[in-house]
């Protein structure tokens, strides 16, 4: 559990670096539109939709301990890229670097997450999974914070010399100065993530079989086509994924739509990510032992329909602090869908676990599409716009979709004692 909270804090602190790049990335490459800069999210979670499925066959070949090991260094490969090329101002080639950095995700993500949900009960699972969320919240909660301190330093000040018409010599140094903040955070980064590589094919863990661990008792052999709840949670995963990364990311973008200073804003991220800590909290202590995994999912998306609305009614710091106490609304979706969606699938845990996974891609998809529908209505109303279906097909799931077909594969969890091999 130790190691893999390692992990979860690793790809935590990663992932959640997205929110100030954004802002980053607007200025260091002079974009006219924030629909460009959200092509970092793009970038980043499109790489889980393309990655996923070939990452399950992957770790067939690896095992789960190597594949993680794999998925770490393909991190570190895409941290390099990302930091030369971000550091040149070469927006395409920065962009294939967060593009790398999220396929490492998708390898890391659909073996880690099965691990950590098979490893016990998974009647309790969501409790597990909530522990590792606290690990990942807590490095998203400080990412924004060290980025925003090492690599967006003066954004303001610069961002007010620009406005003040420089020649083209002057603003090209203003961002070529600016820039290079970038290089040593991301090149000290890679060489981390390539370090806990080797680690992780040191350490302790075991090996586990999904198909020892999440068997089901006479249900008869089929493919995934036959597991609906595992579809509907893909789906569900996509639209929760979305919404997080739209709260988490966009807090930035949408705090400066209300006037808000940008020296302010490139921290709104961790706002978002602390709320979820409280969340994943309430997760350990809840569930299941008060509150099933069902139940905790259906109040969620609940709360995320109020605390949507409350965003819409509002204006300014108090119209950002519901934004980010979606960060709260959303804590426990993933720790429930996941478990909820891989019931039952024995020897296709891998493969449904990349199926999921390839949810993860709604990261890229409805950030994008709040970005550029922004600048075409008005912004509030289009983030609720967004995010109410999406919390509304969450109730769904929560309620009726993830037991449907369900009652035709009873689980019966094995024992985890038997590494593979």
């Amino acid at each position: 559990m130790v190691i893999i909270g390692t992990l979860f804090f690793i790809f935590g602190f990663v992932t959640w670096l997205n929110g100030p790049l954004i802002e980053f990335v607007k200025l260091a490459f002079d974009l006219d539109a924030d629909w460009k800069a959200f092509m970092v999210t793009f970038a980043f979670y499109i790489a889980y939709f393309f990655l996923a499925l070939p990452a399950s066959s992957i770790l067939k070949h690896t095992g789960m301990k190597r594949g993680m090991a794999l998925g770490l260094l393909v991190m570190a490969v895409g941290s390099v890229v990302f930091g030369h090329f971000a550091t040149a101002r070469h927006y395409p080639a920065a962009l294939a670097g967060l593009f790398t950095i999220g396929s490492g995700l998708a390898l890391l993500q659909t073996a880690v997450n099965p691990y950590i949900s098979i490893i016990g009960p998974l009647e309790s699972a969501a409790s597990r999974i909530s522990i590792m969320g606290i690990c990942n919240k807590l490095a998203g909660v400080l990412a924004p914070i060290v980025i925003g301190a090492v690599a967006l330093r003066g954004l303001g000040e610069i961002q007010a010399q620009l406005a003040q018409g420089p020649d083209a010599a002057t603003r090209e140094a203003l961002l070529n100065s600016f820039a290079a903040q970038i290089y040593w955070p991301y090149m000290s980064m890679a060489a981390l993530l390539a370090l806990l590589s080797v680690g992780i094919l040191y350490s302790p863990l075991p090996d586990l079989r999904p198909e020892l661990a999440n068997a089901s008792s006479g249900a008869r052999q089929r493919g995934l086509g036959g597991y609906p709840h595992l579809w509907l949670g893909a789906f569900c995963l996509f639209l929760y994924v979305g919404v997080e990364v739209l709260a988490g990311d966009a807090i930035g973008t949408y705090g400066r739509a209300h006037g808000l200073p940008a020296d302010e804003t490139k921290y709104f991220t961790s706002l978002t990510l602390a709320a979820m800590l409280v969340g994943y909290v309430a997760g350990i202590i809840a569930i299941p032992r008060w509150i099933s995994q069902e139940r905790a999912l259906a109040v969620s998306a609940v709360t995320g329909i109020v605390f949507s609305i409350g965003a819409l009614l509002t204006a300014g710091y108090a119209s950002v602090i519901f934004v980010a106490l979606l960060g709260l609304a959303n804590a426990l979706m993933w720790p429930a869908i996941f478990p909820l969606a891989i019931r039952g699938l024995g020897a296709l845990t891998e493969r449904g676990s990349a199926l999921l996974i390839m949810g993860i891609a709604g990261g890229a998809v409805i950030p994008s599409a709040y970005a550029y529908l922004k600048d075409l209505y008005d912004f509030q109303w289009v983030f609720v716009a967004i995010t109410v279906p999406c919390y509304l097909y969450i109730l769904y799931y929560a309620l009726l979709g993830c037991r449907v077909g369900v009652d035709e594969i009873p689980a019966r969890p094995q024992p985890l004692q038997q590494p593979a091999g």
